[in-house]
């Protein structure tokens, strides 16, 4: 006996895409940087350009998270963990933003009494 138990093994030692997957994918993650950049020389308001930027590296993160860490072919409990975190993660953020709005005078006022 060897020690090494088969049936815990479900998925071997990773899963095996093809070239052009990962091809496509990389392509898309290089056309995604090239609209960032892009989007950087647009005027799109105060926040638009923030807002547009955050869409566009939360898409690179997903494709990244789904080919590259094999997400989209893992069990989809670990999806679920994965996609709530990130809403949790943006839900913490956005609170703390609308903070940031009501003490934003206060601080105003104070660095321009120095």
């Amino acid at each position: 006996m060897s020690g090494h138990d088969d049936k815990h093994d479900d998925h071997g030692l990773a899963h095996v895409m093809p070239a052009n997957v990962l091809l496509a994918v990389g392509g898309t993650l290089l056309f995604l940087t090239a609209v960032t950049v892009w989007v950087t020389y647009a005027d799109l308001g105060r926040s638009g350009n923030l807002i547009v930027a955050m869409v566009i590296a939360t898409i690179k993160a997903a494709l990244v998270c789904a080919y590259f860490m094999h997400l989209r072919w893992d069990k989809p409990f670990n999806t679920l963990v994965f996609v709530s975190s990130v809403v949790f993660v943006g839900l913490f953020i956005t609170i703390a933003l609308m903070d940031k709005a009501e003490y934003e005078p206060d601080i105003e006022e104070m660095y321009l009494e120095e």
